[in-house]
């Protein structure tokens, strides 16, 4: 059984996830593709990629994850290692945290042409007046005008930074 498989975990953080995680699917004989690990607000979230040359994914995870109280998904996935794109935008947001932020954004980026590659947040500031923090970089497909134009007229709190990504390559 050689075919590409996305796992995902996730439970409440705590020191040795990842190397439990991971020497599990090593002693397995399996692939590592990419991944991505993550904590937040006191969860640990793991999403990768990875394939097992003999037995399966799901035997090898499920021990570890019943160990370390995590929940595990499973999902069959196309492979495409190598398939990197690279950013040429970045785009920082920042306001008084209240619902609909991210859809507002993302959904007027999205109809610029943003092919968004990487998203995250955080909430800082108090509990009495908390501030939403986005960093999102991707593709400006129609152009970095293009995205300033569809945010130009954002309600009022929220603040929008678009920066290009210099990128050199050769």
């Amino acid at each position: 059984m050689n075919e590409w498989y996305m796992a995902t975990l996730v439970g409440r953080d705590r020191p040795g996830i990842v190397a439990a995680v991971t020497q599990a699917l090593y002693e397995a004989g399996c692939h590592l593709g990419e991944t991505s690990m993550v904590r937040l607000g006191g969860n640990f979230t793991i999403m990768l990629m990875a394939r097992c040359a003999q037995g399966g994914l799901l035997e090898t995870l499920e021990p570890v994850a019943d160990r370390l109280g995590l929940r595990l998904h499973l999902d069959r996935i196309e492979g495409r290692l190598h398939d990197h794109r690279i950013p040429d935008v970045r785009v920082s947001v920042h306001g008084a945290d209240r619902a609909g932020i991210v859809a507002q954004v993302t959904g007027r980026l999205a109809e610029a042409g943003l092919d968004i590659l990487d998203l995250d947040s955080d909430v800082a500031g108090s509990e009495a007046q908390p501030i939403y923090l986005m960093h999102i970089e991707g593709l400006a497909t129609q152009g970095i005008e293009a995205l300033e134009a569809a945010l130009a007229d954002l309600d009022a709190g929220i603040t929008v930074h678009l920066s290009p990504i210099e990128t050199m390559i050769g």
